[in-house]
């Protein structure tokens, strides 16, 4: 027997999870070609855009699309069920040869539409998971989550500070805080700073010229830091997709702008694309006061601390960015570190409850 040609699956996936991705990968298996239609309620916090990147970035394979769909849902109201169909239609103009579910309504969904039904896991015994499980307690169900959706979702926590003012500790030691707490947090991840791996690379490629030759010898050009924040955010994005509920940055490509003020002078527009590309919900400031500079080799700006920690400060504050400002020894700096990270999760992550359905 042959495959159906084109096959369907529809849903909120607010967000996806583990059900849908099985009911997806079921659906490609089943038909010759597949479209996900992503039906959106403009009272949903998470946005469209993302839910249909998330699910397009895990299954290829399928053609993923949106709509918005702001009926509330009715199974027994002959009006919304033609409300949902006319929607349905719309977006998907062309026949539909089979409609894969995993709902009671699906048979019924199915016949409107034209197709044939074909079930998949109604009783949830392969993934016990809802959206609505997901909504309420993301950490707890972290691993029903795929990376796109992940990445999408991990609170993201930023150290910055001046040169030799503890950045690197901070973020290391709060992911290893947050890992030794087990389950999802077992996965916590810090993400490295590229600029010192770029900085290691331009000394070595130098000293291959010139042998002997010192930090002090080394020379950046403004074209460089577009490409150490573009670095960043990928090697960010990769952790994020790999990671547990909180995810640590030792540096992000906003702060790449202002270590341009350092070592260029002035502002690279080119860099700020990339320190707007991505979400951070903590910045952690690490204050030059108290933490002796060590020179490692890679450093020469013990003078420009008090200055690197202004800029700092009074970029958060210009672009709105939430920070706490850490200072004291490190035991303290990182006790002040963690009750604003446990702050930052226990105000949860706020996604909105969708319409509601009458079943």
């Amino acid at each position: 027997m042959s495959l159906p040609e084109h096959g369907l699956v529809l849903g909120k996936f607010y967000p996806p999870h583990a059900g849908h991705h099985h009911l997806v990968r079921s659906a490609l298996a089943g038909c010759e070609r597949l479209t996900v239609l992503v039906s959106h309620a403009t009272v949903e916090s998470i946005p469209l855009a993302d839910r249909v990147a998330w699910l397009q970035e895990a299954h290829p394979e399928a053609r993923v699309i949106g709509t918005v769909d702001d009926v509330h849902m009715d199974l027994h109201d002959e009006a919304i069920w033609q409300a949902h169909v006319d929607i349905f239609k719309a977006a998907v103009p062309e026949r539909i040869d089979a409609l894969f579910s995993s709902e009671t309504y699906g048979p019924e969904l199915a016949r409107r539409l034209g197709a044939r039904h074909v079930e998949v896991d109604l009783d949830r015994t392969r993934f016990p998971v809802s959206g609505t499980k997901v909504r309420a307690d993301p950490a707890g169900n972290w691993h029903f989550l795929e990376g796109p959706v992940r990445a999408g979702l991990a609170m993201r926590v930023v150290a910055l500070g001046a040169e030799s003012s503890g950045t690197t500790t901070i973020a290391e030691a709060l992911a290893a805080v947050y890992a030794a707490r087990g389950g999802a947090w077992a996965e916590t991840r810090c993400v490295p700073e590229y600029g010192r791996a770029f900085s290691e690379e331009k000394l070595a490629a130098l000293r291959a010229r010139r042998p002997g030759a010192a930090w002090s010898d080394v020379r950046f050009d403004t074209a460089d830091f577009p490409r150490i924040a573009a670095r960043q955010n990928t090697l960010e994005e990769a952790a994020a997709r790999a990671g547990g509920p909180v995810l640590f940055c030792d540096t992000d490509a906003f702060a790449t702008a202002v270590w341009h003020e350092r070592y260029i002078g002035g502002r690279n527009p080119a860099v700020d694309p990339h320190a707007d590309a991505l979400r951070h919900h903590l910045y952690l400031l690490t204050d030059h006061e108290g933490v002796p500079f060590e020179d490692d080799g890679l450093r020469d700006g013990e003078h420009l601390r008090p200055w690197m920690t202004a800029r700092f400060r009074a970029e958060l504050e210009r672009t709105g960015r939430p920070y706490v400002a850490l200072r004291g020894p490190h035991e303290d700096r990182l006790d002040q570190a963690v009750r604003a990270v446990d702050a930052l999760i226990a105000g949860g992550w706020g996604i909105a409850d969708p319409l509601p359905e009458y079943r």
